[in-house]
């Protein structure tokens, strides 16, 4: 993305004083700047936007709805590109269903992120020389509140500074009380229909943190380690495992081997002594194994990883745990008190020492989980959890998408979606922190076990012998309730009735397992009594990529390549930054991005703040188009590319293609508005009278409907010219543009087409001879059909003066319909120009050789369809044309030493 985002080019105001209309006027002109400035603009408009109520949806609306829940940030988070991407598409999506007439919900708020809070007031604490075990349960969590409240959700302010156009009035948060009424809500009815249980099985745990892991919270990147292989038994009954993790051989109930590995076929069934235990496990066949990885034989260690603990629980092992919660090895003997980084070469050592090592391959690169809050190395524990049995769950959701109630777009991505649903295991709940919805189960003296929902009272006092369990729930399964809960489920809410199911959610690709499944699980779940079709928590889950830095890099610390969004906006806009973003937005595709890119949509800024203040100075008004017969050609083929570029955006956005409709808005609006039509309305303009009036109306219309078009994407500028231009009250709540398909006029567009085709050869030319912009050259022009009509435009914007009385033709330039012949006496480049034709002919040629090649290869006219054929031989009229008019140019061109 970038290319041709261009300099920006200074446009010449017509100096001819015009009757000023207002609002459209050149009084109104006046109120702009001359330059425009976002930090004047961004900030006083926002603030308006929201005082007017603009943003805020009304649940008793009569329109339709249009819903979006902004995926929650973490109460911890700051502004980085991927929200600013995030909120730029989202608010795109918004800002056009509002002018639409849909009751637009974009419904803010953020996560109260269970780990990461919890460790910013340890933090805090530890600054103080305390624990939270020095506080205590409750008073921690108060001065978690106290935190929250102080410097938590820092990430919404930063976000209004992008524009989002979100309800605040709406605002919620994952532990306020309505939303934790949710949470217990369904945490009850998923217990008491047993999908909510509690068993012992192996989980993240991190060792610093103190608490079990989503697999989101999870990071793995490549570690150097080692693999050791270690013989275990004696003589003919001996076997060579593989590991990597030499310190939990301690905890092996089991060695395993592939059921036709034929190598160890006569060992399936017998046993072997693991070495420093005294214990002789089973040698057991399992088709989990991998015969080609190490020896082909793997020590199987139930309690410290989750595929031993799967071959334990088929073969029937003992789950020993081998280490305490902060990873140190429990077991007696010479390893007991080491942690388990210590004991690893501890144990290689001494088994080396008594003859048992048999390879060592050092370093060993392999993936390995780190904690994405403190980057230790998670370790996979057996541990008593709550967990939520996901097959019924995961299978709805999975219907869902395959016929069709919820569309993943890109499609292409389907398939992703599946793989993660159709293979869900069951679900780790619960995490042992203090920061957190905490589980609503009670134990009794007696062994009961009670769960109390939401309006219930519990069982019993402590006093009596009762306890609540200590732990918390996973933050992903409150913001798995976001789309229903924030509209007050599971109260029947005049905003559930008119908001749900929601209408698409955006997000990265990277969550789509961890938080949309997991939101399709439970909106199909609790709101399943509003019958299929509406139980979905949304109709389409549009995915965008990941930003990477201009190289296609991820952002990261080492690289040292992290952008700030907010710089960004405070240098440029937030219209730049902005539209920066969204025209790299392809569906499901990473973007590449760089500081030279945002520059450049901080030109395009400029353009149309310059351009339009033009118009206003000579008088563009809005007043409506004149009748069709008062048109000129040009004003005919700018409404008919209007109209065309107006159905086009409409198309890209309703298919979530946010690159590609700002790709045609920047174009239409630069290419054709201003670097075309501003220029050939300058002489209409200058004429005055009707004329005049007509292109006024015209450029006024024009610019109307392209800044309601671009404003989804660059709200501010384009709210501060439309009020100017139009004295409309906003943008926020115009009417989105419809294309007017009465206008669309081929003829006028070809027409146009041809004369721009004639100024774009005699700039080229101009350019190879590096003739000064303003030099204006005696030209005479041969103008066939409808350009005929054109000369005056084409000598204004090719800078050519009429031929006069000696005359002499140096140069000869040659479009479809127009023959331009040049006098460049004195001031043309005779061998730079000759160079240029020659290059231009070798060009030609060699497409004309190509093009035969092909057209002469019968083996491809047989495979070929007929519209490839068909454009290659396009292709070959074309090249041919081409190189007899170069010929005829070089043919034109004075001997150098006439020049």
């Amino acid at each position: 993305m970038g290319t041709g985002l261009r300099e920006l080019r200074t446009i010449d105001l017509v100096t001819e004083s015009t009757s000023p209309q207002s609002p459209g006027s050149a009084a109104a002109a006046a109120t702009l700047p001359p330059q425009y400035t976002p930090a004047e603009v961004e900030g006083k408009l926002y603030e308006n936007w929201v005082a007017e109520g603009y943003f805020t949806a009304d649940a008793e609306s009569a329109k339709p709805a249009h819903t979006i829940v902004i995926p929650p940030p973490n109460v911890t988070s700051v502004l980085h590109l991927g929200h600013a991407l995030d909120v730029t598409i989202q608010d795109a999506i918004t800002r056009r269903k509002r002018m639409q007439g849909f009751e637009a919900l974009w419904l803010p708020g953020t996560d109260h992120a269970g780990i990461a809070t919890q460790n910013a007031v340890e933090k805090q604490l530890a600054k103080e020389g305390k624990s939270r075990h020095d506080l205590g349960r409750e008073a921690f969590v108060k001065r978690t509140w106290e935190w929250k409240e102080e410097k938590g959700g820092a990430i919404l302010n930063q976000i209004r500074k992008l524009g989002a156009s979100v309800d605040w009035t709406r605002e919620r948060f994952t532990f306020d009380e309505v939303l934790s009424r949710s949470v217990l809500t369904i945490f009850k009815r998923l217990y008491d229909d047993d999908l909510i249980y509690r068993a012992e099985r192996i989980i993240n745990w991190c060792p610093r943190c103190l608490t079990a892991l989503s697999d989101a919270e999870v990071e793995h990147h490549d570690d150097e380690g080692e693999l050791v292989s270690i013989r275990y038994g004696e003589g003919a009954d001996a076997i060579v495992v593989a590991t990597t993790r030499a310190e939990t051989m301690l905890g092996d109930t089991a060695v395993a081997v592939h059921p036709e590995d034929e190598r160890y076929a006569h060992l399936v069934g017998t046993e072997v002594e693991i070495p420093f235990t005294g214990r002789r496990v089973p040698i057991v066949a399992d088709a989990h194994v991998d015969p080609s990885f190490g020896t082909g034989a793997v020590k199987v260690t139930p309690a410290h990883d989750p595929n031993d603990f799967e071959i334990g629980q088929r073969h029937g092992l003992a789950n020993l745990v081998v280490m305490d919660e902060r990873a140190v090895i429990t077991v007696a003997g010479p390893f007991e008190g080491l942690d388990r980084f210590e004991a690893r070469p501890a144990v290689v050592a001494a088994l080396r020492e008594d003859g048992r090592i048999v390879a060592e391959k050092r370093p060993y690169v392999h993936a390995v989980g780190h904690c994405s809050r403190c980057d230790t190395v998670v370790e996979p524990r057996l541990s008593m959890q709550w967990w939520v049995k996901v097959a019924p769950l995961a299978e709805a959701a999975g219907a869902a998408v395959r016929d069709g109630r919820v569309n993943i777009h890109p499609k292409e991505l389907e398939p992703r979606y599946f793989q993660w649903v159709d293979n869900l295991r069951d679900w780790c709940i619960s995490r042992q922190l203090w920061w957190g919805h905490r589980i609503p189960v009670w134990y009794g003296p007696n062994g009961e076990v009670v769960c109390v929902g939401p309006d219930e009272v519990p069982p019993g006092t402590e006093a009596e012998g009762w306890r609540q369990d200590n732990d918390v729930l996973d933050t992903w399964f409150s913001s798995g309730l976001w789309p229903f809960s924030t509209l007050g489920w599971p109260d029947d809410t005049a905003d559930l009735r008119k908001f749900y199911p929601t209408s698409v959610l955006v997000t990265g690709y990277d969550i789509l397992f961890f938080w949309v499944v997991r939101m399709m699980m439970f909106g199909l779940y609790a709101m399943k009594d509003r019958g299929p079709a509406d139980s979905v928590p949304f109709h389409t889950v549009a995915l965008h990529g990941l930003v990477r830095d201009q190289f296609g890099r991820k952002f990261s610390k080492s690289l040292g390549n992290g952008i700030d969004p907010l710089e960004w906006v405070e240098k440029y806009g937030a219209d730049a930054t902005r539209f920066t973003l969204a025209r790299g937005a392809n569906p499901g595709v990473d973007l590449a991005t760089g500081e030279d890119w945002c520059q450049a949509s901080r030109n395009f800024c400029n353009k149309i703040w310059n351009a339009t203040r033009f118009a206003l100075m000579n008088g563009a008004t809005n007043t409506g188009l004149p009748a069709r017969e008062q048109l000129s050609t040009v004003d005919r083929w700018i409404l008919s590319r209007l109209t065309a570029v107006t159905a086009e955006v409409d198309a890209y956005m309703e298919d979530y293609q946010h690159a590609k409709a700002c790709a045609a808005l920047y174009h239409f609006a630069w290419d054709e508005l201003f670097d075309w039509y501003v220029e050939l309305a300058k002489a209409p303009l200058n004429a005055g009278g009707e004329a005049a009036q007509t292109t006024r109306a015209v450029l006024g219309h024009v610019l109307d409907v392209t800044l309601r078009l671009l404003h989804p994407y660059i709200p501010f500028v384009t709210e501060e010219l439309w009020k100017t231009l139009t004295g409309g009250e906003s943008l926020v709540i115009a009417e989105w543009p419809k294309a007017d398909v009465s206008l669309t006029d081929p003829a006028a567009e070809e027409e146009i087409l041809a004369l721009q085709q004639a100024v774009i050869e005699v700039r080229r030319f101009r350019s190879d001879q590096l003739l000064n912009k303003s030099q204006r050259v005696p030209g005479r022009l041969t103008l066939s059909g409808s350009l005929a009509a054109h000369e005056a435009d084409l000598r204004a914007l090719a800078r050519l003066t009429p031929p006069e009385e000696g005359f002499a033709t140096t140069a000869t330039l040659q479009t479809a319909l127009a023959v331009v012949e040049l006098d460049l006496s004195g001031t043309i480049d005779v061998a730079a120009e000759r160079a240029r034709l020659t290059k231009d002919q070798m060009a030609a040629a060699k497409e004309i050789a190509q093009a035969k090649a092909k057209l002469e290869n019968e083996a491809f006219l047989a495979k070929a369809p007929e519209p490839v054929v068909a454009k290659i031989r396009g292709r070959l009229a074309g090249a041919e044309a081409d190189l007899s008019r170069i010929q005829t140019q070089l043919a034109a061109l004075p001997a150098e030493s006439e020049a």
